[in-house]
């Protein structure tokens, strides 16, 4: 696909080093940079969330762009993010040079794969097909005789004990997901893959289909550990129809910036499509299916550690609160202008329904506020008219063969009888909270050198990071007689105190239950930073995209061999028995 044109005048004046070029047909820009070895190009695009580039002013050599969105920064010359450090490569662009001296951007173009034996839309019956929201991300699809589940999270936290259901599930909603005949996970987070709701279902119909995206890690990974016994999962390759019935199908695509996690489905019922983007950043790398039956996706914002958790230098509470408004207003314009551009019939926001219930994180509660449905629904329909909007309630209903028929129906939307509880008001805090303290005095944290054991398990060094790790109560006050702990990820060390030379360092918080839950069960440090369980401070003020990634999506599979530890101890301790 030629994405640009330029003629020999124009080729003529780009200058050394960064040019921006906008093509008037589109309006879209590119980057186009320019030195004695030749050019490279890419789209004006942060792969981070999709922000603009502008000249970063900063740069002396006319390498590094800057985007506008989260002050990302990317080196043109070789494709590489500079800020955060050893994050993502940009794609770049083919630079074709034409015989009289013009140029060409040229993008691969596959066809894209729900293309792949299409089908006419059949007329529904009224009836036939209904969308049940239930809570959250979970939606239960009728599709003629079958019921299709998402991301079932109906009871219990995510995220540790950081994030509670705001929206309280119908009565039947853990019947309807035992009678579901098939059951789609986006991805391993714990509001999508909910391991206290999967329990239930485990013990009542273990062999429900379940089907995940084929990422490299694996949405179960850690099934075994959890107890959780479900034997029908099905792991399925990206872009390829997965065929149900005659009638029903599905295809499950690949995030564009996490594609080792996130994933987005597409559901065909006789000829109809629903579009599910769910947590995605970029879905499918930004190439999607057009004017769908009904599309879904997350709205909320919120659903990350920074800002509420970071302190020092700028991280004042006006700062925050400017930031977080100023990011949600983006995002709000980002989801409007994606569902603009993909033209569905229906669109409905969901992915968002999630609150800091438990007292101790008032504070996150009160600082994190979140884009609301019915504000991004009212910029929809301002945006593009034409486009039905649905705002759910637990137990409300679409019809979408009426709302298709008739968008002015008002029986499309069948909402939730009065008097029904919309908002959760409890949610058995000391039941979970009781679980992850059980930790706390486990026999191994007797043992100092469990420090030591547990980071050469995480397999992350070679990286110039000093990390000081500090357990607390609840309020983040240190504990006397908790840890307190530097580790130098250079050469995976653990000095008494901070090296000489010039280095990177962040100090960071730790509620000790959580901590040393994560730690006794090789748990991803994402119920600490998403499920706002410390508190952050980092000098300089730089995100360590290798530092957190490695511990949030690539810690071994395995948890830590405590008993080898502990038989190690043991023998330690032990005195050699005389002869």
């Amino acid at each position: 696909m030629v994405l640009l044109s330029l003629d020999a005048e124009a080729v003529g004046s780009l200058k050394d080093g960064v040019n921006f070029k906008k093509n008037p047909e589109d309006g879209k820009c590119y980057i186009i940079h320019k030195t004695s070895h030749g050019l490279k190009a890419c789209k004006n695009q942060c792969k981070h969330q999709g922000g603009l580039f502008i000249k970063d002013i900063e740069d002396l050599n006319g390498r590094t762009v800057k985007c506008t969105k989260h002050n990302w920064k990317l080196n043109v010359s070789t494709m590489k993010y500079v800020n955060p450090p050893d994050s993502f490569l940009q794609d770049e662009l083919e630079v074709e040079i034409l015989d009289d001296g013009g140029l060409q951007l040229i993008e691969l173009s596959p066809i894209d794969p729900w293309l792949d034996d299409p089908r006419e839309p059949l007329e529904l019956q009224e009836g036939e097909v209904k969308v049940t929201y239930l809570t959250h991300a979970c939606m239960e699809l009728q599709l003629g005789p079958r019921r299709f589940m998402f991301d079932p999270w109906l009871k219990g936290p995510a995220f540790a004990r950081g994030w509670w259901l705001l929206h309280e599930p119908p009565a039947d909603s853990l019947d309807r997901l035992c009678a579901a005949d098939l059951i789609y996970i986006s991805h391993m987070h714990s509001d999508h893959l909910s391991y206290p709701t999967l329990k239930v279902l485990s013990e009542r119909r273990p062999d429900v289909p379940i089907y995940v995206g084929d990422t490299s890690r694996a949405v179960f990974w850690y099934l075994e550990q959890s107890q959780v016994k479900l034997t029908n999962i099905n792991i399925v390759p990206f872009g390829v129809w997965q065929n149900i019935d005659e009638d029903l199908r599905f295809m499950i695509l690949m995030d564009g910036v996490h594609p080792e996690m996130d994933t987005c489905i597409i559901v065909e019922y006789k000829g109809h499509m629903i579009l599910n983007t769910v947590d995605c950043t970029r879905p499918n790398g930004g190439r999607l299916p057009q004017n769908v039956d009904l599309m879904m996706s997350d709205f909320a914002g919120g659903a990350s550690g920074f800002p509420m958790t970071f302190s020092g230098g700028k991280y004042s509470d006006s700062w925050k609160e400017d930031f977080i408004k100023n990011e949600r207003k983006k995002l709000l314009n980002y989801k409007a202008l994606l569902v603009k551009s993909q033209q569905p019939a229906i669109y409905c926001p969901f992915a968002g329904y999630f609150v800091e219930a438990h007292p101790s994180d008032r504070y996150i509660r009160d600082t994190n506020i979140k884009n609301s449905a019915e504000d991004l629904n009212a910029l929809i329909n301002k945006l593009g008219p034409n486009i039905k909007t649905w705002t759910p309630k637990p137990g409300s209903v679409l019809d979408l063969g009426l709302a298709l028929r008739d968008p002015t129906n008002s029986d499309a939307i069948t909402n939730p009888p009065a008097g029904a509880k919309i908002y959760k008001d409890s949610w058995d805090f000391d039941l979970y909270v009781d679980e992850l303290n059980s930790a706390i005095s486990c026999e191994i944290f007797k043992h100092q050198s469990w420090i030591q054991f547990y980071y050469t398990w995480a397999g992350f060094q070679n990286y110039n990071l000093v990390v000081r790790v500090i357990e607390t109560d609840d309020e983040f006050e240190t504990l006397t007689d908790g840890y307190d702990y530097l580790v130098d990820f250079l050469d995976l060390s653990f000095p008494t105190k901070r090296p000489d030379r010039e280095h990177s360092y962040i100090e960071v918080k730790n509620r000790i239950g959580v901590m040393r839950y994560v730690v006794l069960h090789g748990r991803l440090w994402d119920d600490l930073y998403i499920g706002f369980q410390n508190r952050i401070s980092r000098d300089p003020d730089i995100y360590h995209h290798k530092f957190w990634n490695h511990f949030q999506t690539e810690l071994p599979v395995d948890r830590p061999d405590w008993d080898q530890f502990l038989q190690q101890e043991t023998s330690i301790q032990e005195p050699d028995t005389p002869q």
